[in-house]
């Protein structure tokens, strides 16, 4: 069962992220502050979630939550301050637009850059833990999903639609064939033994 507060007495948001381990695509984050009443019976982390699942809890949290946003890091600054320092950008961005100020955060994982004066506790799979962290996580999800599913479309043979991004075998070997793109994560991995992308 999903604790709904960390604490009483500060307005809570939760933050996650999504997409850290792919090899293409944004990383996404989104940070989420839901009222005293909040409750939904399917509520989870989002790994834990059917895709249809998480769709439907993505409405609801949106329609319920206090504040919410989603934000980036593209490929591009992945590669430029790497994928964890991106990763506390893209929840910084997000906490940014949110239209509630938070007087603490839960963020989902065991490191954090401190957001301006906003005290944060970090909570080891907090996703499975807190509420407020599994709805960013399924939002910072859904969204990146919705986004892969769309630049699929220019890249068909890469499979996004399907792997969204991260490191199957279809996935490496349309690398391996075609050479990596636009999206790509170029510090990342692309292909075993660093074989040359072209």
């Amino acid at each position: 069962m999903l604790k709904l507060r960390y604490q009483k007495k500060l307005i809570e948001a939760g933050c996650d992220e999504a997409g850290r381990g792919c090899l293409a695509g944004p990383v996404f984050a989104a940070s989420v502050i839901l009222p005293p009443d909040f409750e939904h019976p399917d509520l989870n982390d989002s790994k834990q979630l059917t895709e249809n699942k998480r769709d439907e809890l993505r409405i609801f949290i949106e329609a319920h939550a206090l504040a919410f946003a989603v934000a980036t890091c593209s490929a591009a600054e992945i590669d430029e301050i790497n994928i964890l320092k991106a990763s506390f950008l893209a929840m910084h961005r997000a906490i940014d637009q949110l239209n509630t100020r938070p007087q603490l955060l839960l963020i989902d994982g065991n490191r954090f850059t401190t957001y301006q004066d906003i005290p944060h506790h970090c909570i080891i799979k907090g996703d499975s833990k807190f509420q407020s962290i599994a709805a960013a996580s399924i939002l910072a999800k859904t969204y990146r999903d919705e986004y892969m599913l769309k630049v699929a479309a220019d890249y068909p043979a890469y499979r996004w639609e399907r792997n969204k991004g991260y490191p199957t075998k279809a996935h490496r070997d349309a690398i391996a064939k075609h050479g990596a793109t636009e999206h790509h994560r170029m510090t990342f991995t692309l292909l075993p033994q660093q074989l040359k992308v072209l």
